[in-house]
């Protein structure tokens, strides 16, 4: 089992790419596989992103206590950068 930080990177990374990409299915059931794996395997809930210029933040319960993770937004665009710099390489294909 990843740690909780690994994976809340993981979802968050992908859901960066998701909210950017609401139509991209492989991004929405990726997205949602995190965040089931968050929520059963970790007991991770009401998470929270927020943002500013330089980190990703979220807001978590976890054990009946409130948290906070950040990372770095670079680190965080790094695929929605790759997918918006190369679109011919990450279409978007119909359910």
């Amino acid at each position: 089992m990843k740690s909780i930080q690994d994976s809340l990177y993981n979802w968050l990374t992908i859901k960066v790419v998701f909210d950017d990409r609401p139509e991209d299915i492989a991004a929405s059931e990726t997205e949602e596989m995190f965040r089931n794996l968050l929520q059963q395997e970790h007991g991770i809930a009401n998470m929270i992103i927020n943002h500013d210029e330089d980190f990703y933040y979220i807001t978590y319960t976890h054990a009946e206590k409130d948290s906070q993770v950040r990372f770095p937004r670079e680190l965080i665009e790094v695929m929605l950068n790759q997918i918006n710099e190369n679109p011919d390489r990450y279409k978007i294909y119909p359910k």
